[in-house]
């Protein structure tokens, strides 16, 4: 852990775990944090499920802030209380990953992160396949979202916790 990540932690053992989950549309954020969730007993948070369960459109960035910032307090709650949370919010910048990152270790929590990617081809034959956008996802968005995200390197990835 370097001194940037200590944050206030206390020393004494992580109260929690958090597992970040980034990727881009169509590349398993959902499928694995429902497995992984399940494997670990933790909470599963996807701003997704919540904004369809509200009736908000899965475009509204607002709605989708709002959302991300409530569950994010959900999740601080439940790490302190020594549980898991994965979050599959996409967190297609590094600056994202690093605040939760370092949010979560202040708490005293472990935090692992989970980068999953596959060819576009495949991307969008999973979102076609899904059709949950309304309107839908183009593949012109899909090109250009590619160039947006900051894929985690080796630098980054050494921050985390390992997977045991």
């Amino acid at each position: 852990m370097t001194g940037e990540d200590a944050g206030q932690s206390t020393g004494a053992a992580p109260r929690g775990q958090l597992i970040i989950i980034c990727g881009l549309p169509g590349s398993g954020k959902t499928t694995t944090a429902k497995r992984l969730a399940a494997q670990r007993s933790g909470l599963r948070l996807g701003p997704d499920d919540w904004m369809t369960a509200l009736g908000a459109s899965l475009w509204d960035s607002t709605m989708r802030e709002r959302v991300e910032t409530l569950q994010w307090s959900v999740a601080r709650d439940l790490l302190l209380l020594g549980g898991t949370v994965v979050i599959e919010w996409g967190t297609w910048a590094r600056s994202e990953r690093d605040t939760l990152r370092l949010q979560a270790r202040s708490l005293g929590a472990t935090v692992r992160l989970l980068h999953l990617d596959a060819p576009d081809d495949e991307l969008w034959r999973r979102i076609q396949a899904r059709a949950a956008e309304d309107p839908p996802i183009r593949r012109s968005d899909l090109e250009q979202w590619r160039r947006l995200f900051e894929a985690p390197d080796d630098q980054e990835l050494s921050l985390y916790d390992p997977w045991a």
